[in-house]
């Protein structure tokens, strides 16, 4: 996809999070500078593709344990992405038909082929709303998700790979907070996220100029701050950690954590 072919009111000029990843995973819904902003990450960290891949593998796992071990019907999906194979309503759907299923994210692009795309089993619903996870009130107010989540009933709220991209000055934490605490009892946080932990000083501070240079803000978290976004939940086994060693197929091969540098949890919010 070229410049000449973005919709209007797209700038195809600046990269997006959704358009960028959707690169990593092979797909062809991004234009020249994301690819650019895609290669300047993986000058400073070449696996990343493999990080990309091993968080769709964590998603899978984490919506069929949710839905086929808890008894989640109904999931909020923000930083939904480009829809791509293995999306939460086609998981979710798959065990139980009358899965609720309501996707955010903020690139046009994204609605554009969500609209068309993201349609669930008759005995389910799904919605797709157009916002930025930082306006929580737009969000948790919204016609759309009203109309297809029950409010009494327990959500999965999925944070897969979206909150490094709010840096301190967003203030993360709040923003996971107000979305959780607007949820009913019974809720889960469904949480994957960057890490600095395998990473020298030098390295940091390479990935930090690489990020920068992307024109996408990103930051990555230790084990110890990402840690902080479940205080007071009850964290699932087997805990937090990487996403590779969070309930992995016994079939599969899987890089080394250090090689995905993803954290990731599922917990009880109440």
């Amino acid at each position: 996809m070229d410049s000449e072919q973005a919709p209007p009111g797209i700038d195809a000029s600046k990269p997006h999070p959704a358009r960028r990843y959707d690169y990593w995973l092979g797909g062809k819904d991004n234009f020249e500078a994301d690819r650019e902003s895609a290669e300047m990450v993986a000058e400073a960290f070449p696996s990343v593709q493999f990080s990309a891949l091993e968080n769709r593998a964590f998603l899978r796992r984490a919506v069929t344990y949710l839905a086929d071990e808890v008894g989640i019907r109904q999931f909020l999906d923000l930083g939904t992405g480009l829809p791509t194979a293995g999306n939460v309503h086609e998981i979710a759907q798959e065990i139980a038909p009358d899965s609720r299923i309501v996707y955010v994210d903020n690139d046009p692009i994204v609605a554009t082929h969500a609209r068309t795309l993201l349609h669930g089993s008759d005995e389910g619903r799904t919605a797709y709303i157009e916002a930025d996870i930082r306006d929580t009130e737009r969000i948790l107010t919204h016609p759309d998700l009203r109309a297809t989540l029950d409010p009494t009933r327990p959500v999965a709220l999925m944070l897969l790979a979206v909150v490094h991209f709010l840096t301190d000055e967003d203030r993360p934490r709040e923003v996971v907070r107000r979305l959780c605490d607007a949820l009913p009892p019974g809720s889960y946080l469904v949480m994957s996220h960057a890490t600095s932990d395998h990473l020298t000083a030098e390295d940091l501070a390479e990935s930090e100029e690489a990020n920068r240079r992307s024109g996408i803000p990103f930051r990555l978290r230790s084990t110890a701050e990402f840690s902080r976004f479940f205080t007071g939940m009850q964290v699932a086994p087997p805990g937090i950690g990487s996403i590779t060693a969070w309930r992995p197929e016994s079939w599969r091969a899987h890089p080394r954590p250090e090689a995905v540098s993803m954290l990731g949890a599922v917990a009880r919010i109440g």
